[in-house]
């Protein structure tokens, strides 16, 4: 087995590795300058940023629910290195229009590249896991698994950080440069010829039906879905919060928010880490009911935090000035260790959607995973808007993460008992 690390330096892995961190540094930088721009140049009340930040998540996720399907099939039956070459050449298209966008100052039109950024990350993403088995060892998919996901996030937080701090017409110009360095490096991952060769089904409602009809009865693969799904809402939610709640509650300027999705997307990649280690390459649940419930009360610390805090609404805070308050650094402790232990839980979940079925059907399993996702995100993400709609404040709309870490707990348990009884069942029939 090699280390995860060494993974790194092998062509089987490294192109894939860079080609999907630039997909997800662009989608974020490009969507956090967009957000950014309509919170502090354009509207001037709470309501109007939530529902801004809200429509924006919604739109960039929608695209999953309904295309991952489809791009499940196409990964499953075509050759997946092809395909991402495809996909990258037209993220290249994508963010010329997102930079026209940006350079003429129009939000219409950034909003119809976020949409396509979120076409763009709909196909991409079945493939960027279900390329791992097929190109390591069984031993390595975790921490193949692990890396891409902590790759990701760090991606985010480059992104989240650059699209906070970059000047607007710097931006644009990035967002295609960094486009078209993606799709070089697409160019240089091994061939992943398809293990067999599906009838495509073009008929996106139907072929989402049955694709979810037919993952979701295998009893582990339906837990660990909703676990995900569960975990990616309390994400969809804490990113539509961020920016309405640095301005509004802690009083600071948008690279305050930049920092805050920063430290959260650096804490996933750390528990990312952490989980391969303590798991040694197993594909396991063990950690996942602990880890979830330690994220819960790190969330309701961060909770009366927001709740208990004091600042000047006149004049908003510079990153600097926030970090000299009192208090500040039990929110950023309280912030990472949210993130640290949610990377410890949705990461081996991630490694059992393709390690639990055959490679022929990794693709698929994983569009499926996107689809209910998706599903949950987006009303996630209307809910928490709703939430704030009927009076509740945005600091007490954090209580609603805590119940959704509840619930992680719960679906990660029973995953992990679903887990034990199917490696007792094995044992039993090989004796």
């Amino acid at each position: 087995m090699i280390t995860s690390v060494g993974l790194l330096k092998q062509r089987r892995f490294l192109p894939l590795f860079v080609t999907q961190f630039l997909g997800a540094f662009n989608d974020n930088l490009f969507k956090n300058a967009m957000v950014f721009f309509a919170t502090y140049e354009i509207y001037k009340s709470v309501e109007a940023e939530t529902q801004f930040s809200a429509i924006a998540t919604g739109l960039f996720i929608l695209p999953f629910f309904l295309f991952s399907a489809l791009a499940g099939q196409l990964a499953d039956s075509y050759d997946k290195a092809r395909i991402m070459r495809i996909i990258k050449m037209a993220e290249v298209l994508i963010m010329l229009v997102g930079a026209t966008g940006i350079f003429i100052g129009n939000l219409p039109l950034m909003l119809v590249a976020l949409v396509g950024m979120g076409i763009h990350s709909t196909f991409f993403g079945p493939i960027k896991y279900a390329i791992i088995p097929q190109h390591m060892a069984p031993d390595e998919v975790l921490g193949g698994t692990g890396l891409v996901e902590a790759g990701t996030y760090i991606a985010i937080l480059g992104g989240t950080i650059a699209g906070g701090l970059l000047d607007p017409h710097v931006a644009a110009v990035a967002v295609v440069a960094v486009a078209g360095i993606g799709w070089f490096s697409s160019t240089h991952i091994p061939t992943a010829p398809p293990v067999t060769k599906l009838k495509l089904d073009w008929n996106i409602f139907r072929s989402s039906y049955r694709l979810i009809a037919a993952t979701l009865h295998i009893k582990r693969l339906y837990l660990a879905i909703i676990a995900i799904s569960v975990f990616w809402t309390i994400a969809a939610v804490l990113a539509v919060l961020f920016p309405p709640l640095v301005k509004n509650v802690f009083h600071a300027q948008k690279d305050v928010a930049s920092v805050f999705l920063g430290i959260f997307s650096v804490g996933i990649a750390i528990g990312s880490v952490i989980i391969n280690r303590l798991l040694k390459g197993k594909v396991s649940a063990r950690y996942a009911p602990l880890s979830v419930l330690a994220m819960a009360i790190f969330v309701f610390d961060f909770y009366l935090s927001a709740r208990g805090w004091s600042g000047t609404p006149e004049n908003l805070a510079t990153t600097r000035e926030f970090l000299s308050m009192p208090g500040t650094w039990r929110v950023l402790l309280d912030l990472i260790m949210i993130a640290i232990t949610g990377g410890m839980f949705v990461v081996p979940l991630y490694a059992f959607l393709t390690t639990t079925v055959d490679k022929s059907q990794t693709s698929r399993t994983v569009a499926a995973n996107n689809i209910v996702n998706s599903a949950f995100m987006v009303f996630g993400s209307v809910g928490i808007l709703g939430v704030t709609e009927v009076g509740v404040s945005v600091s007490d709309a954090i209580l609603v993460v805590l119940l959704l870490c509840v619930i992680s707990a719960l679906c990660g348990w029973r995953l992990y008992q679903a887990e034990k009884a199917h490696e007792m069942d094995s044992t039993v029939s090989l004796d």
